[in-house]
């Protein structure tokens, strides 16, 4: 059985963010990721980056000639 869990690596100790479901001893395999206090972090965007980029035709909300029959 394979099971992952997440964790920091810190001054030489792993910290696990759960237990794991294991009540025997076993054998296990660590895996180090790229700079984890980064990973999964959006950079938040100002507001109005977008402004006048996009842009709705006069008619937008005028009935389609070709759906007239399903109408």
């Amino acid at each position: 059985m394979l099971t992952t869990i997440e964790g920091i690596y810190e001054n030489g100790k792993v910290i696990l963010k759960e237990i794991p479901p294991l009540k025997t001893r076993s054998k296990v395999l660590i895996t180090f990721m790229d700079d984890p206090d980064q990973s999964g972090i959006l950079k938040k965007r100002p507001l109005g980056t977008m402004k006048g980029t996009i842009r709705m035709s006069d008619d937008f909300n005028d009935p389609i000639d070709d759906l007239k029959d399903y109408m």
